[in-house]
């Protein structure tokens, strides 16, 4: 069971996002928190795995929340979910130690499948930013010497989930089984010593696998 605390300074959302997560049955709501403070206290007495953050909250924000549950004992993983889309808080909540960074408009599977990357150690970006921001860094020297570590599958792999691809949408797209995928990510990440998701888009847009 993964266990999550959600930080949001409106109820409403609290709620859906609560409604949302439980409907799964490997993930329950432990704890709910409406300011960047409370947030804090929440993780500290429920020691949840995963913490949805709403970076504008009343008092401390959520990016200094952040920073700060991220470097406490068994320190939980972050998503950050915001209604602003901007480089800035991206890169922001990901220098706090966010694991993952969604728009509250991305529906409810991107967050499920944001807070289960969470839970495994991995970091999931909404796709319209993962492909703008990275889309930044094509005009950068191609990766050519790693290229081909990569098996032509792996290759696949890594231009969909620089596209922003769920784990789920990948296998899908290549009729293989949602395992199989984690699998190949697994092992293009220690081919590239990329740390998650979002190291492994960066790398397929400096090669160009992706345009």
């Amino acid at each position: 069971m993964i266990t999550v605390v959600v930080a949001d300074d409106q109820d409403m959302v609290r709620a859906g996002f609560r409604m949302i997560l439980e409907a799964e049955g490997d993930i329950s709501v432990v704890g709910e928190a409406g300011t960047g403070e409370d947030a804090v206290a929440a993780v500290a007495r429920a020691r949840p795995d995963v913490v949805l953050m709403d970076i504008r909250m009343p008092g401390m924000n959520g990016l200094d929340a952040t920073r700060i549950v991220t470097t406490s004992p068994d320190a939980p993983r972050v998503v950050v979910v915001t209604t602003f889309d901007t480089d800035e808080y991206l890169r922001s909540a990901l220098q706090a130690g966010a694991s993952g960074f969604l728009l509250k408009d991305a529906g409810p599977r991107l967050l499920v499948e944001a807070v289960r990357a969470a839970a495994d150690g991995d970091a999931l970006v909404s796709p319209s930013i993962t492909v703008r921001l990275l889309g930044e860094l094509a005009g950068g020297s191609a990766a050519a010497d790693v290229a081909h570590d990569l098996s032509p599958r792996e290759v696949e792999i890594a231009a969909s989930i620089a596209r922003g691809g769920t784990n789920e949408e990948i296998a899908a797209d290549l009729f293989v089984s949602v395992s199989t995928v984690k699998t190949h990510a697994r092992n293009i990440s220690v081919k590239l010593g990329a740390r998650n998701r979002v190291e492994i888009a960066a790398w397929a847009w400096r090669a160009r696998v992706v345009r």
